[in-house]
Formats: C-alpha cells, sequence, structure tokens
C-alpha cells in the first residue's frame, strides 16, 4: 500500500485509528480458551467488529512469539485473515527489528517476503546498514523509531550533543538519507504532545505512528494540533484500550463502540483541520 492509498483510506472512513492487537492469552476473555486457537478466535472477532472504523491493524509480535509456536501460527492466521478479508487494511507488524545487514535481509524477508505485511517497525540504534534491507521492497514501509511514548525514552532520545541537538532529531535527519516519506514513517508516542512541533520541522510531510492514546494517556487533542499535515500524516495506535474494553461474551460488541467513539473524535479532527487535508501532496 502506498502513501497515497493510505491517505484516501483515512479520508474515505474519516479515521486515522489502528488497533493494536496486542493479544495477552491471560487478558482475553476466559470463554474462548474453548476455542482451538484463543488468540486467533480473539483477533477474528475484534477485526470484524472494528473494520469499519479504522485504517490499520497493528499486532505486537511479542505477544504471539510469547506462545512459540503457537502463537506464530495465530499471528500468520491473523494477517492472512485481515488479507483474505478486509484488503484496505494497512498491516504493521510491530516487531522493532534491526541488526546487522545480513540479519535484516532475513527479518526483511520474513515480513515482506514471507508474510507480505505493509510494514515493519525497526529500531535505528544500529544505523544504515541495518535499516536498508527492509527499503529494498517497493511499496513496503519501514516505521523507524524516533520518539517514543514510555517513560525511559528519555534515557536516550533526549540527549543532546554538544551542539544542543537531541538524538530523536539526528535519527530523523540522518535516516532521510535513506529512503523518502514515501516509504518511510516514524514512531512518536502520543505523551510526547507539544514536542510534535519539533518533529514537523523535521519531517514535515512523513506519515508517523502515534502509540500512547488511551491506556498510556496521550492527548489525541494534541497530537492532532501538533503532528497532522497536509496529508493527515498520523496513524493513531489504541490497544488496550480498545481490545480490552470488556472481558464478557459481549467483548467484540464492546470494542466495535469504543472504536466507533475514537473514530467520530477522529472524523471530527479531521474536519477540524480539513484545510490540511484536502488533497495529497
Amino acid at each position: 500500500m502506498n502513501k497515497q492509498q493510505l491517505f484516501e483510506n483515512i479520508k474515505r472512513k474519516k479515521s486515522f485509528l489502528c488497533v493494536g492487537l496486542d493479544t495477552d492469552i491471560k487478558k482475553i476473555p476466559e470463554h474462548l480458551l474453548k476455542e482451538e486457537d484463543p488468540i486467533f478466535a480473539f483477533n477474528k472477532a475484534i477485526i470484524d467488529a472494528t473494520a469499519d472504523f479504522c485504517i490499520a491493524y497493528k499486532p505486537n509480535l511479542a505477544f504471539y512469539e510469547s506462545l512459540g509456536v503457537k502463537g506464530w501460527i495465530a499471528f500468520e492466521k491473523t494477517v492472512n485473515y485481515l488479507k483474505e478479508n478486509y484488503p484496505d487494511q494497512f498491516i504493521i507488524a510491530d516487531a522493532k527489528r534491526g541488526d546487522i545487514g545480513n540479519t535484516s535481509e532475513m527479518y526483511a524477508r520474513s515480513f515482506f517476503d514471507e508474510l507480505n505485511i505493509d510494514s515493519v517497525t525497526v529500531a535505528p540504534y544500529m544505523g544504515e546498514d541495518s535499516v536498508k534491507p527492509f527499503l529494498i521492497y517497493p511499496e513496503k514501509w519501514v516505521i523507524l523509531l524516533a520518539l517514543t511514548s514510555n517513560k525511559g525514552s528519555h534515557d536516550f532520545q533526549l540527549t543532546e550533543d554538544v551542539n544542543g541537538e537531541r538524538l530523536f532529531e539526528k535519527v530523523l535527519k540522518k535516516s532521510q538519507e535513506w529512503a523518502s516519506d514515501e516509504q518511510m514513517m516514524y514512531v512518536v508516542g502520543a505523551t510526547q504532545g507539544k514536542m510534535f512541533e519539533d518533529i514537523r520541522k523535521l519531517v514535515p510531510n512523513h506519515f508517523l505512528l502515534v502509540p500512547g492514546v488511551g491506556a498510556q494517556g496521550g492527548s489525541l487533542d494534541d497530537v492532532c494540533k501538533y503532528g497532522m499535515n497536509s496529508t493527515c500524516g498520523l496513524i493513531v495506535n489504541s490497544s488496550r484500550a480498545i481490545i480490552y474494553a470488556d472481558k464478557t461474551e459481549k467483548f467484540a460488541e464492546v470494542a466495535r463502540q469504543e472504536a466507533q467513539e475514537v473514530q467520530k473524535q477522529m472524523a471530527q479532527q479531521l474536519d477540524s483541520y480539513k484545510l490540511r487535508v484536502t488533497s495529497y501532496e
């Protein structure tokens, strides 16, 4: 899926919501444990209930890998179900990969050749040769960690060099030498608030994947105020606040209500910023 197709989906659905499939076997409704594949059964129900209101899904690989082979099978089944039944959905493998070149090449093969997923999150710490193998696939996306939503982001990402340049700013500047805004996005946590202004000065046209709205307390208003650009430029993720809103047999119905409520808020934001999101650039 290319940038224009992604933007067209945002306009059509009046949403830039990504539903995070952080599916924990210990948190899903108990009645699903009787299923042959409880993780996939949960994901399928959530997807069917929320697909009308979102433009992306983000399975976090840790929740699947923690279950060994069974978890990986559930992950593959989830990806295949999305591709077969909801082909307009942008699929993000939240894997945070990144290693020496030949190892990154294998990671890239796994997600892009074998699974044909749209995008993968990548850690930039090892530099250009650890990221480039993911960028050889046309219309596939690298989503590079830039400024994350967790408390520990301050340990390294905000540290300054002798010229006052913060590490996340260096990542944003340097990585633009590797790919354009047609193939690279950045992870920026919703809890960073007004910091989006600084980020947009460096990457005005890139899409930003924004976790941290919902359970982590990030403000959608602030994210839009400081982060939205002429093509929306935002994919805002919500995981726990939607998928675990209810633990009864009505969990999917409640998840749908939560996703619909977020979509309504996003539609209002898009309408408020309509002068900035009227055309593809």
